[in-house]
């Protein structure tokens, strides 16, 4: 079946040119996109445009996201469909506009790049002792990923609110907010690690109180902490992008995974509303999803 001829995509390519006066790369997109939903309406048993309705095209919405596209990427097939219709309505193919009604729906968020428990214990074991920071850093990295902290929060704790009888960091959230996020063993050991061996060395009277001192001694900086992490995320060798916040998000990911009730991550992370935390329930599912690919016989 010639798709272009049924669908009518080289006459649309040719009003993009010459009516619509579209650039050589939307027509080009736009091709593709439409192109991408000729090919699906066959496989739905549709071989002409008018064939096409208004809920074929919100399951075909629903497809591209299961392939994985971007929501930028899907409204700008939406458009060329949107668009491809008008050009059908005036040539008279179709008598009506199925694409009338269709959103993409708002609230699509783009799922957070998480690291594999492997790759977080790649990264942390990439600070090697031979380094002059290396307790700090290894420290920084393990408090990080091991309370789920934002950037801001790990740069403006303090030392006093590291709380090692109850195993806890006391946290100043967004608004001032105060919280108590638990830490493993591994975190508070390398946290007394720093505060015994390093720490006190870097403090000159110019740390006010900060548990994290750059090599001057003054509170490490946001940007001092992007740089350390980069460090180590390429000498790790990982090469997915890797930010403060992506160790936040794979610290919430293993813990939905581990089987950890919603309310006490949310609790952790310090978000006001549930419906935040409820993205890596998204994750959670892409996780399930792939490991049912994986192991099931018909997966």
């Amino acid at each position: 079946m010639d798709l272009g001829r049924a669908f009518l995509l080289e006459r649309f390519d040719e009003f993009l040119s010459l009516e619509q006066g579209s650039s050589a790369r939307t027509n080009e997109a736009y091709g593709r996109d439409l192109a991408r939903l000729a090919a699906w309406a066959v496989t739905k048993g549709v071989r002409e445009p008018g064939g096409l309705t208004p809920a074929h095209l919100r399951e075909f919405v629903y497809h591209l996201k299961d392939l994985g596209l971007a929501p930028s990427s899907i409204r700008r097939g939406l458009s060329a469909v949107r668009t491809w219709y008008r050009f059908l309505l005036a040539e008279g193919v179709v008598e009506k506009d199925p694409s009338e009604r269709i959103e993409t729906p708002r609230k699509w968020r783009v799922l957070p790049e998480v690291l594999t428990a492997t790759e977080v214990d790649r990264l942390i074991g990439a600070v090697s002792l031979d380094e002059p920071m290396a307790f700090r850093d290894r420290a920084m990295l393990e408090l990080a990923y091991g309370a789920g902290l934002r950037v801001s929060e790990w740069i403006g704790i303090e030392v006093k609110d590291v709380l090692f009888e109850e195993l806890v960091v006391r946290v100043f959230g967004k608004g001032g907010k105060e919280r108590l996020v638990p830490i493993g063993r591994q975190a508070a050991g390398a946290l007394a690690m720093y505060l015994r061996e390093l720490r006190p060395r870097l403090e000159q009277g110019k740390g006010k109180g900060k548990l994290f001192l750059n090599a001057r001694g003054g509170p490490l900086s946001r940007m001092g902490a992007w740089t350390i992490l980069r460090k180590y995320v390429t000498q790790a060798g990982i090469e997915k992008p890797v930010t403060p916040h992506t160790l936040r998000h794979s610290f919430a990911t293993h813990l939905l995974e581990g089987g950890a009730d919603l309310r006490a991550v949310q609790e952790m992370l310090g978000h006001a509303d549930i419906s935040t935390t409820q993205i890596y329930t998204h994750v959670d599912r892409e996780h399930l999803r792939q490991v049912h690919k994986q192991f099931h016989p018909r997966g």
